[in-house]
């Protein structure tokens, strides 16, 4: 399902209240792919609810650059809430997921294996509020970047 950033805070704490365990992490989720599929798969088996901070289109043009995304916000958010391990996406703007974890206030938060504690400044906020962070290997060859190298080097 997606919930407006405006109703997310209120939807998890209903959830909370029947003793969910509420899984969270964040991302552009441009083109998606096998990698992705897999991560969101090993992230919603750590709970009970798998909830998507989703970049908007701002945001991602603010990480990626110019000709980023590739598919619109209101596109990916409708192929993530497709899958089946996800079960609420929202979207942001900010350059971080800070904001949106301090109203989500994750048992679980996911990253992937190219982070590390070091470099996430939400997982303070998230062990501030007694949850735990977790990350699940990256895999190689599997990234948006080389979907889209692959594609520009195609002769179609």
């Amino acid at each position: 399902m997606i919930i407006p950033r405006r109703f997310i805070k209120d939807a998890c704490d209903t959830v909370r209240a029947e003793g969910a365990t509420i899984v969270f992490t964040n991302g552009c989720f441009d083109i998606l792919h096998a990698g992705h599929v897999r991560y969101l798969t090993a992230a919603g088996a750590m709970g009970d609810l798998l909830v998507i901070g989703l970049n908007s289109d701002a945001s991602v043009r603010r990480l990626k650059g110019e000709g980023r995304p590739i598919v619109s916000e209101e596109d990916r958010a409708e192929v993530l809430d497709a899958l089946r391990a996800v079960d609420v996406v929202t979207i942001f703007d900010e350059p971080t997921a800070e904001e949106l974890i301090r109203l989500i206030r994750p048992d679980v938060y996911v990253k992937g294996g190219d982070y590390t504690i070091d470099t996430l400044p939400e997982a303070k906020i998230v062990q501030a509020a007694g949850g735990r962070v977790e990350f699940i290997p990256f895999v190689d060859g599997h990234s948006t970047t080389s979907v889209i190298e692959k594609i520009k080097a195609s002769d179609v």
